[in-house]
């Protein structure tokens, strides 16, 4: 078993969300639950019961219907959750009208700025009056290429009371990578920014805004917004023969009556984008309600969120845990957006902002734990963090050395849920659990309501043991399917092929003796020496303990009819990569994990290429190392990290 690092207090138990939501469900139906295993499980096995307690439970704004709450329960895909229900997602966000404050705006250099909820859906009804106004109507896309500011929710909201479709990116994507994802969906307006600063620099978008609208046939309207310490001087003009408006022209101020059109329960609300570096992204379409009532669950129950909570989570525009966050406003917190590089003021800005907005919930990728470690700040000591009771952390699995670092030098009384899930559900499979304690290494609990389970090769359910992380049963937040995907054959191809009728996620996992899970990788990136299955995790929390390397990939190299594994490093500056490291390497690998895991090589590299996300590229790596064609370099943060990886010469033998 592995240490318990954290334990909940009998008090702070007994006054979570979750555990009042078990008492409730033992009183309504005279079931007593020994352990949260028991409490999920009942969750999964009576999900239409489950699901219907939750719409009430958090009071989610809408007509529920007079028919069942799950139809063709057994088809999956094909379950229809609350076929019969009314809502707007926007409305369920917006159900606050008072001086609250609902958004805090920071931005690198220093600007802040705040809305109320008052405030919020007053913006909203300027916004989405002179959308309606123009044209735009239920099922019309519209488009952000954005950064994480305030116009960018009230543009979301806006789309979204209308009942039209919301996609977003960030502006770090090249023109190529935004053109390649929404040419996909036709857009008929987008909004976008004159630029954006990041660790330092200001970064001038006009020219590719430009050039991305004009590459967009369906697009009616541009709205440009010029980000608050912008040095461009925003104007209105005809950009590639189309209409461009400033954002501040939208229709005037109003009193904050927002029209809300109720559509179903599978009305489109989001079209996301899987990551595009190995072909084409695929256009994930989600729901309202199920995006709703997912969202809603993760906040209350796992998260322990509250409307008198401040809520951060370090993100895009061009990642799920964007659309994560900006679900907080419907339990009435205050959500940070925070814009620019998290390394600010010398790695201190994001502990800073804990203290200055008096942040409860803080969440950021398993990355940016790892690199802060490698820094000199050490919160603990620097900060007060009063008003910081949980860390949020995903993108990638946190390795055990993390989870030490942020006990002994961030917090010691925190609640640390890694969790995991992703795009292709909008939200997580596994996540955590502030009645449960926190175990060194893995997240802590399965989702209520998830019918997760692992599976070995052959579709047996495994315990102790590794395997494919699997959804049993249907459930509501699972994608609508892929926009133009006639008869859903791509949709099942990605998740329904492997076993009939149970989603296959693609992780590579294990479930604890203590009900927790461990996330091993990317099974479609799982090693396969001598036949034996490898996650690559396993390799990365052992290389991740060895200071001088500042990042790394492991991929599978087919060699002499055989498969390899080949690790490449980036080490720090100054440091070279001679044959005591690489014995050092190998002996921790060995150590750490098993002989198996060694690797076959060890090659030094400038960089390692990851995605705009911060999430590690192997398949692109390994398809530029077995001389394959990368289709859309503009998915990456640095794109010109693979060329150093093609036709190397150490893999040759």
């Amino acid at each position: 078993m592995n240490e318990c690092l954290w334990q909940p207090s009998v008090e702070q138990v007994q006054g979570a969300q979750i555990t009042q939501l078990q008492k409730q469900v033992e009183r309504d139906t005279g079931v007593q639950f020994a352990d949260f295993s028991a409490f999920h499980r009942w969750t999964v096995e009576n999900s239409a019961e489950f699901w219907s307690m939750v719409w009430d439970d958090t009071g989610v704004i809408g007509s529920k219907g007079d028919g069942p709450v799950l139809r063709d329960g057994e088809r999956f895909p094909g379950a229809q959750w609350f076929p019969e229900s009314r809502l707007n997602f926007a409305e369920n966000l917006l159900w606050q009208d008072d001086q609250r404050i609902a958004l805090v705006g920071r931005l690198e250099a220093g600007h802040r700025r705040t809305m109320t909820y008052r405030e919020l859906r007053a913006e909203v009804a300027r916004v989405s009056g002179t959308m309606r106004a123009m044209g735009v109507r239920e099922g019309d896309r519209v488009a952000g290429y954005l950064p994480n500011i305030i116009e960018t929710v009230v543009a979301m909201l806006a789309t979204t009371s209308i009942g039209a479709i919301w996609s977003s990116c960030s502006p770090d994507f090249g023109m190529a990578g935004a053109r390649d994802r929404f040419s996909q969906i036709a857009p008929k307006w987008l909004f976008a920014v004159d630029g954006y600063r990041y660790n330092g620099k200001w970064v001038d978008t006009r020219e590719r805004v430009a050039a991305l609208a004009a590459s967009l046939p369906s697009l009616e309207q541009l709205v440009m917004i010029a980000v608050d310490d912008s040095p461009c001087v925003a104007e209105e003009r005809q950009l590639s023969g189309g209409p461009c408006v400033l954002w501040e022209s939208l229709g005037t101020r109003s009193s904050g009556s927002v029209e809300f059109l109720r559509l179903s329960f599978n009305h489109p609300l989001y079209i996301m984008y899987s990551s595009g570096t190995t072909g084409t992204p695929k256009c994930i379409v989600h729901g309202a309600g199920g995006t709703l009532l997912q969202h809603k669950k993760e906040h209350v129950y796992h998260t322990g969120l509250t409307a008198s909570d401040v809520l951060f989570y370090f993100t895009t525009c061009g990642w799920m845990m964007w659309n994560w966050l900006v679900s907080g406003l419907a339990t009435g917190a205050t959500l940070v957006l925070y814009e620019g590089s998290p390394f600010g003021r010398r790695g201190r800005i994001l502990p800073d902002l804990i203290d200055e907005e008096q942040i409860a919930i803080f969440g950021v990728g398993a990355k940016y734990i790892d690199s802060l470690e490698r820094t000199s700040v050490r919160p603990r000591q620097t900060h007060d963090l009063k008003s910081l009771r949980t860390i949020l952390s995903t993108g990638s699995p946190l390795n055990r050395h993390s989870y030490e670092f942020i006990y002994r030098d961030f917090k010691a009384d925190v609640c640390l849920s890694s969790i995991s899930g992703g795009t292709d559900i909008i939200s997580c499979f596994v996540l955590g659990n502030p009645a449960l304690p926190v175990y060194n290494g893995e997240i802590q609990c399965l989702g209520l309501g998830m019918g997760v389970d692992i599976w070995n090769e052959q579709g047996e359910s495994v315990r102790g043991g590794k395997g494919e992380l699997v959804c049993t049963k249907p459930f509501p937040s699972a994608p609508i399917g892929f926009w133009n995907d006639d008869g859903d054959e791509k949709y099942r191809a990605s998740y329904f092929s492997r076993f009939e009728q149970i989603w296959a996620h693609g992780d590579f996992g294990e479930i604890t003796e203590q009900g927790g899970v461990i996330i091993h990788g990317r099974s479609d990136a799982t090693l396969n020496p001598g036949g034996v299955r490898i996650g690559t995790a396993e390799i990365y929390r052992q290389v991740e303990k060895i200071e001088t390397i500042v990042d790394s990939v492991v991929i599978g190299q087919q060699f002499q009819g055989d498969e390899r594994v080949i690790l490449f490093v980036a080490m720090e500056d100054g440091v070279v990569l001679d044959d005591a490291l690489v014995l050092q390497i190998k002996n921790a690998i060995r150590d750490g994990a098993t002989p198996r895991h060694v690797p076959a090589k060890i090659i030094a590299v400038p960089a390692i290429p990851r995605t705009i996300s911060g999430k590690v590229v192997e398949l692109a790596v390994k398809q530029i190392v077995h001389n394959q064609t990368i289709s859309n370099r503009d998915a990456l943060a640095n794109p010109e990290a693979l060329d150093y990886f093609a036709h190397l010469e150490a893999l040759q033998n």
